[in-house]
């Protein structure tokens, strides 16, 4: 599909764009391109295909909650470099 420079201008003007004339023949020719392979996409032949919403099937991973007890406070924080009142000592992060 052919565009024309005064198509490429246009859009260039409602985009708030400002472009040469060397731009203006570049994406002329771009986008003539594009639009020709989307073309040969539409003429593909999809009679029969399924649609689809993703391109491979998907199912969750998700597995059933299961109540644990925690760990031990002071088994947490054995190999704590240090800590204080039952908490981890870090450096201040301002």
């Amino acid at each position: 599909m052919k565009i024309t420079k005064e198509e490429v201008i246009h859009v260039a003007q409602l985009a708030r764009l400002d472009m040469d004339e060397e731009s203006i023949d570049a994406f002329a020719g771009q986008i003539g391109k594009i639009l020709d392979y989307v073309d040969t996409l539409n003429r593909a032949d999809t009679d029969g295909v399924e649609p689809t919403s993703h391109a491979i099937s998907l199912t969750n991973a998700f597995r059933e909650d299961v109540e644990t007890p925690s760990l031990d406070p002071d088994d947490a924080l054995a190999n704590a470099p240090e800590k204080e009142d039952g908490s981890f000592v870090v450096p201040r992060v301002i």
